[in-house]
């Protein structure tokens, strides 16, 4: 009998997780990658990893027809941190394999944040006003119509990358001039999404089939960016605003015609209520499924891949507890000199995980999005109040040095002063 195998098309930080999640299920995962270095745990041989051209359609479809003369392709999926159209391509592949998988059609319209805002509107869920824009004059032009402050985004992508508050129209004028001076990659001709600036507490809504599994909430770091600085899950929600924002979220999906898989949906809670900022048709990023399962037990992971080969879902929550996960996010540009404590925090009771995603020397460049984390802590207990107390203490025994980047014709500082770094490190 051949072997039963999962195909993955490109990896992501929660890849490893998918990686043996498949093993655990005696599945074998093979990775298809434009590059399989760019993922560590691939680089580790946690996984086979074959190199292919993950944007060309055609090409995907060849190289899981030649796996097929040898294995038995149980199912198809994948993910991408940057690159949004890689759900795209899997739900083509899963329509042509016949296979389980989302709705080709639905998934391009999440690709859209125009589009999407266009289809929640006609279906009356409530969404921030907004307007599309390709050049300086028409950003310009579309935040005069809405009004200041606006966020102003790419229409297509993720991990916040391009996505900024501009409060006066010099922040305006800066951020179409980096959106279009060609600081930002565009896989087509530039489309930039103008939004009323929705304000109030930022959720995280997950969603497997037609079913809420709960909702995160999520803080963020100091604007014009939105880096995530904090996920907690459950949200310490009232009843009502618990069940108001499942009936929005069952909204958006009936709007674009999702309900299978895993769904993603951020919204604001505001003045008029829920308002949804985008829907994503694939589980979040931001460490949330790790959260759902040490708060309530549900493996989303190991779900979707069932879900994924044709398998029974197990959604039962087996256990009630709240984590939460901290990003550590430096203050400054320069190298990195040193950053230690995580085995220290590690060993604060209730801490679930610490990890550092860099090393010594590394130079620190922000962004304002989700490339600036350089580390997460996760902490779970029984209680919000237990979960950031615990949380803080460890992240607190985590520090840094960053010496600041030689300005030009000088030589590098050989320490900076101290400044008190966020998240209670030293961010020097």
């Amino acid at each position: 009998m051949a072997r039963r195998v999962l195909i993955l098309v490109e990896g992501h930080a929660s890849g490893l997780q998918y990686v043996q999640a498949a093993q655990g299920l005696g599945l074998h995962p093979i990775t298809l990658s434009a590059d399989p270095s760019h993922y560590d745990y691939l680089a580790a041989k946690r996984g086979e990893a074959i190199r292919v051209d993950t944007a060309n359609l055609d090409a995907l479809i060849r190289e899981c027809s030649r796996l097929r003369n040898t294995y038995d392709i149980a199912g198809i999926t994948g993910f991408s941190g940057i690159d949004e159209s890689v759900y795209l391509a899997v739900a083509k592949l899963c329509r042509h394999f016949d296979l389980p998988g989302p709705n080709p059609a639905s998934v391009e319209r999440c690709g859209d944040k125009f589009t999407q805002r266009q289809l929640l509107v006609d279906a009356g869920v409530p969404v921030p006003a907004y307007r599309l824009a390709a050049n300086a004059t028409e950003v310009e032009s579309s935040a005069a119509e809405i009004g200041l402050p606006v966020i102003v985004k790419p229409a297509a992508g993720s991990g916040s990358i391009g996505v900024r508050l501009c409060n006066n129209v010099d922040e305006l004028a800066d951020h179409a001039t980096y959106l279009l001076g060609g600081n930002h990659i565009w896989p087509s001709s530039p489309r930039i999404l103008i939004e009323e600036f929705a304000q109030g507490p930022f959720y995280s809504v997950e969603i497997m089939g037609d079913e809420v599994i709960g909702i995160v909430a999520v803080d963020f770091g100091s604007s014009p960016h939105f880096v995530f600085h904090e996920t907690t899950f459950p949200a310490p929600l009232t009843d009502d605003g618990h069940q108001r924002i499942v009936d929005v979220s069952l909204s958006c999906l009936q709007a674009v015609g999702l309900g299978w898989g895993p769904t993603n949906i951020e919204l604001r809670w505001t003045k008029r209520g829920p308002v949804v900022i985008e829907i994503n048709p694939r589980l979040a990023g931001a460490l949330e499924p790790q959260l759902v399962q040490l708060a309530c037990g549900i493996d989303l992971i190991t779900e979707h891949i069932k879900l994924v080969i044709g398998e029974e879902l197990d959604l039962r929550r087996r256990h009630s507890q709240t984590a939460a996960a901290r990003f550590l996010v430096p203050d400054r540009d320069g190298t990195l000199r040193w950053i230690d404590g995580d085995s220290r925090a590690t060993a604060v009771p209730g801490i679930a995980e610490v990890k550092l995603y860099v090393e010594p020397k590394t130079p620190i460049v922000r962004k304002g999005d989700y490339r600036d984390w350089i580390g997460h802590v996760i902490a779970v207990s029984p209680s919000l109040a237990q979960t950031e107390a615990i949380l803080q203490r460890a992240v607190e025994l985590i520090d840094w040095s960053i010496t600041p980047f030689p300005a030009l014709g000088e030589q590098e500082q050989s320490a900076a002063p101290h400044l008190p770094g966020p998240l209670g490190a030293d961010n020097r």
